[in-house]
């Protein structure tokens, strides 16, 4: 069995990793980290957990997370890089689900993140964990930056394109909608009931980190420095993120062909599933699950590729993403533990 510590665990996107290892036939989850609620059930802060797992949170105890396997850090950001080199120096394996060690340029974090990056020497080392790209890397990895929700529904929405040469690399512009639960469990009146629903709103225009992050995997997909317009904006419900991607053609294209290149180019890949040509995404199909679902319509007009690419901001964009991470980095078959079908209702 993997011996598994999950480092705040009480966050979002920590109970959900919760949720899925507690479920995950080649997993022991051996340590809870969470500082607001020390010494109490995992039971007790989410009642879901009754009768399933009564595992005590724990304030960190770098002795006690060192008897793991592996260690998720679902820290804030800032927070996971004071802790992971010494995890990383007790010879623990670490999946970090902030932003910290996702890039491959120290300079362009410390310019998007607005601080000084305090381990950049396991930031050269560091694999980020799309798996569907990087997956012979992560394989061998003892660190990996978990990739972003944004940035998996993007960077996987535009892929086959930028990486077949069949797009334009100029005015690429990913519109994405997020649930409520991609902003984290902390307190702010901006994520009050009362202000969320019934409401839309665009946020960070032009300045989300993600930005940064979409644009350092596409620019290697195709070969090339690659920059785009980001726009997030806040819709009102849970769990999920549509992104919708505008990528010009560089010659004239039918919906027909591009579907066929998507479906191609992810044939073998479990988790990604192309929709048939007439056929677009909803976020209510993948809700719970580890699946990215595609669509793709060609706007024969503007000869421009109209990419709809959707997936759980908690699952396959945080803590599905990080045990199919996991699942590779062990072993396992990757779809170990993820191969449930999404909520639907």
């Amino acid at each position: 069995m993997i011996k598994a510590a999950v480092l705040g665990a009480t966050g979002y996107a920590g109970i959900e990793l919760v949720r899925i290892l507690s479920n995950h036939p080649e997993v022991s989850i051996e340590f809870l980290g969470s500082q607001s609620f020390d010494g109490k059930k995992i039971s007790e802060v989410y009642k879901n957990f009754e009768h399933v797992l009564d595992v005590n949170c724990s304030e960190l105890n770098l002795d006690e997370v060192q008897k793991c396997d592996v260690a998720f850090t679902a820290l804030p950001h800032g927070a996971s890089k004071t802790v992971i080199p010494e995890l990383i120096n007790r010879g623990i394996k670490v999946i970090d689900l902030s932003g910290d060690f996702r890039y491959d340029d120290v300079k362009v974090y410390e310019e998007w993140y607005g601080e000084e990056h305090s381990s950049p020497e396991l930031l050269k080392e560091s694999v980020y964990g799309l798996c569907e790209l990087h997956r012979d890397e992560v394989k061998d990895a003892r660190l990996i930056g978990n990739p972003g929700c944004y940035t998996t529904c993007s960077i996987l929405g535009a892929a086959p394109l930028l990486a077949s040469g069949l797009a334009e690399t100029k005015n690429i512009i990913v519109d994405a909608k997020s649930g409520v639960t991609g902003a984290g469990r902390g307190l702010g009146l901006a994520y009050h009931f009362c202000e969320c629903t019934e409401n839309s709103k665009a946020y960070k225009i032009a300045t989300h980190r993600h930005t940064s992050e979409i644009e350092q995997e596409l620019s290697k997909l195709a070969g090339e420095e690659i920059m785009i317009s980001f726009t997030p904006h806040l819709i009102p419900q849970k769990r999920g993120i549509l992104s919708t991607i505008y990528i010009n053609l560089k010659e004239k294209h039918t919906t027909e062909e591009i579907v066929r290149l998507y479906k191609d180019y992810f044939k073998d890949e479990f988790f990604v599933r192309v929709k048939d040509m007439g056929e677009l995404p909803e976020t209510k199909h993948v809700a719970g699950s580890n699946f990215v679902d595609i669509g793709v319509v060609v706007d024969e007009r503007l000869q421009r590729a109209v990419v709809v690419s959707t997936l759980d901001n908690i699952v396959k964009g945080a803590a599905g993403q990080a045990v199919q991470n996991m699942n590779l980095m062990f072993g396992l078959d990757e779809k170990t533990g993820l191969a449930n079908a999404g909520f639907y209702l």
